[in-house]
C-alpha cells in the first residue's frame, strides 16, 4: 500500500504521517510547499506522478471566521481542490479518505447526528466542506468520508494549548457553555484512519473521541488534568461576537463505525491527559 497524505503540516495530517511511518507503510506527506491545491495542473501532476493506492485528504481551509470574509479562497481550497484530488484518485483507481467536519450540520436539537442525517451548514466553512463531500461522492466509489470535531494535536494550535496558555496568564477565563460536542485527539483519529484505509468498508463515518461536553466542561477538564487553579466562567455563545455562526449541537453518532467493526476512540478525558503529559 502506497499512501499520499495532504495537509501533512496540519494537526491531523502530521499524526497520520507519523502513524504510517511507525507501521512502515510506504507514504508521502505533502503540504503547500509541494503543490498548490488551488492549481488543478500542479495538484493532479503531483498525485499522478506519485501514483498512490490511497489518498488521505486532510488539507483544508479551516479558519471558520475568516472563511466568511475570504469566501473565494475557501471555496477554491475546500471544494475545487478536493475535486482535483478526487479526479486524480479516480484516474489512478485509488481509494480516497476525505476529512470532513461536524460543521456540515446545523446544530439543532440535542441528539447526536447520524451519518444519514441531512447536512445543513450554518456557516461558509461548513458549506464548503459539505460541497467537498459531494465532490468525493459524485466522482468516486472507493471513498471514506470521516466527519470529526474539536480536534487537538501536538503539531499546531488548538483549544487545549490556548487554555493552558491562558491558565498561566489569568485567574479567570470565560468559556462558551452552550455548544456541545466531542474533543478529538489527532493521535487517536490517525490510528483509526490508517486502520480504515486498509479496508474496503467505504462510506461516511463520524469519528471523535468518546464522551460529550461543552467547551466550558472541556476547559475544566484541561485545567483539572494539568492541576491548574483557574476559575472558568460559563458564558452563552449569544454574547460572543464572532463572524461565523457555530452549531450548538456538534454531537456525532458513531453507530456506523461500530456497525463496521472499527474500534471507537477512547474517552476524551483520557486523551486530554495523555496529550498534556506528552507536551509537558
Amino acid at each position: 500500500m502506497k499512501v499520499l497524505v495532504t495537509g501533512a503540516d496540519g494537526q491531523l495530517g502530521y499524526d497520520v504521517v507519523k502513524k504510517l511511518k511507525e507501521l512502515n507503510i510506504e507514504h508521502i506527506g505533502v503540504d503547500k510547499e509541494d503543490f498548490d491545491l488551488t492549481n488543478e495542473k500542479e495538484t493532479k501532476d503531483f498525485i499522478l506522478d506519485y501514483k498512490p493506492d490511497v489518498i488521505v485528504h486532510c488539507a483544508a481551509y479551516t479558519d471558520v471566521d475568516q472563511a466568511e470574509v475570504e469566501k473565494e479562497i475557501c471555496y477554491q481550497v475546500n471544494v475545487e481542490g478536493t475535486r482535483y484530488v478526487a479526479e486524480a484518485a479516480k484516474k489512478l483507481n485509488a481509494k480516497m479518505l476525505y476529512i470532513s467536519t461536524d460543521y456540515v450540520f446545523d446544530g439543532q436539537g440535542e441528539e447526536p447526528f447520524e451519518m444519514t442525517d441531512q447536512p445543513n451548514p450554518i456557516n461558509y466553512y461548513g458549506e464548503t466542506k459539505y460541497q467537498g463531500e459531494q465532490e468525493v461522492q459524485n466522482l468516486l466509489d472507493k471513498y471514506f468520508i470521516v466527519r470529526t470535531s474539536w480536534v487537538f494535536g501536538e503539531h499546531g494550535d488548538n483549544f487545549v494549548k490556548t487554555m493552558l496558555k491562558l491558565g498561566k496568564e489569568r485567574d479567570e477565563i470565560s468559556v462558551v457553555a452552550d455548544q456541545y460536542g466531542s474533543p478529538t485527539y489527532t493521535v487517536d483519529l490517525a490510528k483509526l484512519i490508517v486502520e480504515m484505509i486498509k479496508t474496503d468498508k467505504y462510506g461516511i463515518y463520524h469519528a471523535t473521541n468518546e464522551g460529550f461536553c461543552s467547551w466550558y466542561e472541556f476547559a475544566e477538564e484541561i485545567f483539572r488534568s494539568k492541576n491548574i487553579d483557574v476559575k472558568v466562567k460559563p458564558v452563552n455563545s449569544d454574547g460572543l461576537e464572532t463572524i461565523a455562526k457555530r452549531p450548538n449541537n456538534s454531537r456525532l453518532s458513531k453507530m456506523f463505525l461500530i456497525k463496521n467493526h472499527f474500534k471507537v476512540l477512547r474517552n476524551y478525558k483520557i486523551s486530554v491527559k495523555d496529550f498534556i503529559d506528552k507536551i509537558r
